[in-house]
């Protein structure tokens, strides 16, 4: 990598668009520029309008463009839901140099080994993470590279995902006119930002609260092994303030933005506010107890189907922990309800960086911060003023074969 590069990452969720521009120098990310957009055309995690989600992806990156006054091209894409897989496999190959040490090629070669899996037609690989490598049989090597060997192994996780899910996401953000510099699964970039080494080690559920799903990833030996999206987010509790005090929707938003809280304890019964109710032209007032008793039910529902969730993967008994991220959890109380449904220790995960300190940034943070680590060699450039977003048209000449090229993306992860 060079010494100043320009990572831009792109997290298309339900209620938001977010475009956040990290500059790299010398290995210190600086976050520089980030734009938001209200996300239209995603319902519950998963693009159901082309053209609405194209147009959210453009207000994005304009918002980010304009903050910083350079031009955007190249984006990586964040991918999460259901249809996301993980499996284990083997890769072996023989040391090819004639001094028996192990250099780059011999890396990409045992990485390629690892990716040849059976899949069904409709499946493709979206990222492989190796879990260790192994030279003549030495195990629990993280960086093989300049060691003396004959025989060369690698044990990685097998990221996989639908290819209809993975071809709308490219198709959107291309007719978007960005080119897709690759594809990172979420949880792995949320992982990087949110949790310690010693949190992968012992077993830790990542549990990425947005507004229309809930993204559990499952952290135990140093890396990720299983992972899973529910359909229920910070939309229910916005949809049942609507319902309970006869308001609007966005009007409902609002107000649980501005004085929610998960827990009727933390409540202030001083705390009121009037509302508009729908069918009437009178305003009514209530208190931010009358709102908790509202919301509270919503989030221990949630939390209980997380716990649920981890407790149907197999990994009840080996979780020593949670950490929540997402912007639902911003929410005043949230932290000792968690700690209370899910009888466990819980922390909320804040990105560190100025600009950017809201849980609701952790998976963009994450992916800057995943790429700048394990992607050396394949970050962008930093883009030039003068350069028109035209040249990364999906039509120009210069971007041959990206799905064909999605295949063979993120071969280097060390």
């Amino acid at each position: 990598m060079s010494s100043n590069d320009i990572i831009v990452s792109l997290d298309i969720g339900t209620s938001k668009v977010r475009a956040i521009i990290g500059e790299v120098n010398n290995g210190v990310i600086n976050i520089i520029g980030v734009g938001s957009a209200d996300s239209e055309g995603i319902r519950k995690g998963a693009i159901v309008d082309i053209d609405q989600t194209v147009q959210s992806i453009r207000n994005a990156v304009d918002h980010a463009e304009r903050m910083v006054g350079i031009q955007i091209s190249d984006v990586y894409v964040g991918i999460q839901g259901n249809h996301i897989g993980l499996q284990t496999n083997h890769g072996v190959v023989a040391i090819s140099n004639e001094d028996r040490e192990i250099g780059e090629d011999d890396i990409e070669r045992v990485l390629q080994a690892a990716k040849v899996v059976a899949l069904p037609p409709e499946r493709e690989i979206i990222n492989l993470v190796p879990k260790q490598y192994l030279v003549d049989g030495l195990e629990g090597i993280s960086d093989p590279r300049g060691m003396i060997g004959v025989r060369l192994e690698v044990e990685a996780t097998v990221v996989t995902g639908a290819k209809t899910a993975i071809h709308n996401l490219a198709r959107c953000v291309e007719k978007a006119n960005l080119h897709i510099a690759g594809i990172i699964l979420m949880s792995l970039a949320s992982g990087q930002m949110a949790l310690t080494k010693d949190e992968k080690m012992m077993g830790t559920v990542l549990a990425d609260i947005g507004a229309g799903s809930s993204t559990i990833a499952i952290f135990e030996q140093g890396g990720i092994v299983a992972t899973s999206t529910l359909p229920v987010g910070g939309e229910y509790v916005t949809s049942d303030i609507s319902y309970g005090l006869r308001t609007q929707t966005d009007q409902a938003e609002k107000i649980k933005q501005k004085f929610g809280c998960a827990m009727i304890d933390d409540a202030a019964e001083d705390q009121k506010f009037k509302v508009n109710r729908m069918g009437s032209n009178m305003e009514k007032e209530f208190s931010q107890v009358d709102l908790a008793n509202i919301i509270e039910p919503r989030m221990q529902e949630i939390f209980h189907l997380i716990r649920q969730e981890v407790r149907r993967l197999g990994y009840a008994d080996k979780v020593n922990g949670y950490v929540l991220t997402g912007g639902t959890v911003t929410m005043p109380g949230t932290l000792a309800l968690a700690q209370h449904e899910l009888e466990s220790t819980v922390r909320i995960a804040v990105p560190d960086y100025i600009g950017v300190r809201d849980p609701a940034f952790t998976s963009g943070v994450g992916m800057i911060q995943y790429v700048s680590k394990y992607m050396r060699g394949r970050t962008v450039s930093a883009p030039k003023k003068s350069v028109s977003r035209k040249a990364s048209s999906p039509s120009s000449p210069s971007k041959p074969g990206l799905f064909e090229r999605l295949k063979t993306m993120f071969s280097e992860f060390i």
